[in-house]
C-alpha cells in the first residue's frame, strides 16, 4: 500500500505528466510537493522505486531523477 503522500505526488505527476514533470522529479520536488523532509523524500522514492510505481532515469547522485511507470 502507498501512503497518502506517495498517492498525492504520483496523482500530481500523472495531472501533469510531460508538463511540469518533463524530466521526472527528484527528492527536492517530492520535498516541496508533499511538504516533508529530505529524508523522508528519499525514503518514499526508494520505497516508490521499489513498489514499481517509478523508474530511476539516468544520471545519479544529487541529480537523480525518477519517472512515472504508466502500463
Amino acid at each position: 500500500m502507498l501512503n497518502e503522500r506517495q498517492i498525492k505526488v504520483l496523482n500530481r505527476l500523472l495531472d501533469t505528466a510531460g508538463e511540469e514533470f518533463e524530466q521526472g522529479i527528484n527528492a527536492r520536488n517530492y520535498q516541496s510537493l508533499a511538504k516533508v523532509s529530505k529524508a523522508t523524500a528519499a525514503r518514499d522514492l526508494a520505497e516508490l522505486l521499489e513498489k514499481g510505481c517509478l523508474s530511476k532515469l539516468p544520471g545519479g547522485g544529487r541529480s537523480t531523477r525518477y519517472s512515472v511507470l504508466l502500463g
